[in-house]
């Protein structure tokens, strides 16, 4: 990440001036592998170890919910499930993760990285798919779908992550505007029960959270940046490659690519739309769950549903598996009433055409991603 940067400084402390460093981007950067980089040879075991510790204890918490709910009843209610309703959530799902793509099309556009969208399609569902496989991808994957990216297109590495993150802040955003939205109507309709209220009291908490990071984020990104490199300056002396210089050029670069962004509110209006359809999309397939079981579930509670389960999908489990559906089938049977057993069938379709079909489509985009290499 920083060879550019020590070539400079391996100059200088020869005593002669730092040869001229030429601009490049994308694929022609030299990427040195860091700390938190793959080689091309594929992931360590110590991850591989990892990913199949947290599916192991997903699986066995989705197991005893089932025990605790009744496996006979639930699996009473998956076999009635109607084969089209569930297609047509997996359809869903497939034109969800098309949209978010174009979004992030839209947004790498403004920063002068004009890519094909079929090569950011197979990026974005092979960077999805590395998000759901490992532990807490969700809460911290942006710098190595970054990474993937500024190897797969023309875009430099902070080209990259000013894309993504701008393009998880409008998902993130579109998200909590939507659960804000129905837990209004909800508590409008008077629907929402007492027991719900820490839930609702978390989704005011992640919106304020989300305004306050953005507005201290840009109001003092300054003092944000001095701050990262007074950090940087003891970890250098422990990492030769770690320069200040290094950091702070980098960090300019990262500021330049936001500053782009933020210099064309049209086409953020243009890329904030497609993340809205995208999430409409995304929540979908839970009401289509619910078709497929004969069950008809207000899209108010959907949209709500949805929203707040995806707080559950911060812990330590890969894409949130077992937490979310524990916390789908809560909400789902204290706002719709259903019997434990059936919301929990629900839940495991809405998951099954969601994150099982997104593993599976972007462990193929992953495949094909290893090919181009």
């Amino acid at each position: 990440m920083y060879g550019a940067f020590d070539r400079s400084n391996a100059a200088r402390s020869r005593g002669r001036p730092a040869p001229p460093i030429e601009p490049t981007t994308g694929r022609d950067r030299p990427r040195p592998v860091t700390a938190t980089e793959e080689t091309p040879s594929g992931v360590s075991r110590s991850q591989v170890g990892r990913i199949a510790a947290g599916f192991a204890v997903a699986g066995v918490l989705l197991a005893v919910i089932a025990a605790g709910v009744g496996v006979d009843e639930v699996r009473g209610a998956l076999a009635t499930a109607s084969p089209g309703w569930l297609l047509a959530a997996c359809c869903s799902m497939c034109l969800c993760l098309c949209l978010w793509t174009r979004s992030w099309q839209v947004i790498l556009g403004v920063t002068g990285v004009d890519e094909s969208y079929r090569t950011l399609l197979v990026t974005y569902a092979a960077a999805t798919f590395a998000n759901y496989v490992t532990p807490m991808g969700q809460a911290g994957g942006e710098p190595f779908i970054a990474y993937v990216l500024s190897r797969e297109t023309a875009a430099s590495y902070e080209e990259s992550l000013a894309s993504v993150v701008t393009a998880d802040l409008l998902n993130l955003i579109a998200s909590v505007g939507m659960a804000l939205l129905s837990l209004g109507v909800l508590v409008w309709r008077s629907e929402l029960p007492t027991a719900l209220a820490p839930v609702a009291g978390g989704l005011v908490v992640a919106a304020a959270g989300v305004l306050a990071v953005a507005t201290v984020a840009i109001r003092f990104r300054a003092t944000v940046e001095r701050s990262l490199t007074k950090l940087v300056a003891p970890i250098g002396r422990l990492v030769p490659r770690l320069t200040v210089d290094g950091v702070r050029e980098r960090l300019a670069e990262l500021r330049a690519a936001f500053d782009r962004l933020a210099a064309d509110p049209r086409a953020l209006g243009w890329a904030f739309a497609f993340s809205v359809l995208g999430w409409t999309l995304f929540v979908l397939p839970l009401f289509l769950a619910g078709r497929a079981l004969g069950l008809t579930v207000d899209p108010v509670v959907v949209s709500f549903a949805v929203s707040a389960s995806m707080l559950a999908g911060y812990v330590p489990s890969p894409g949130g598996l077992g937490s979310i559906e524990v916390a789908l089938t809560a909400l789902l049977v204290a706002l719709v009433g259903l019997s434990s057993a059936n919301a929990y069938a629900v839940a495991l379709l809405y998951r099954l055409t969601t994150y099982w079909f997104a593993v599976v489509v972007g462990g193929l985009a992953a495949l094909a991603v290893v090919r181009r290499q």
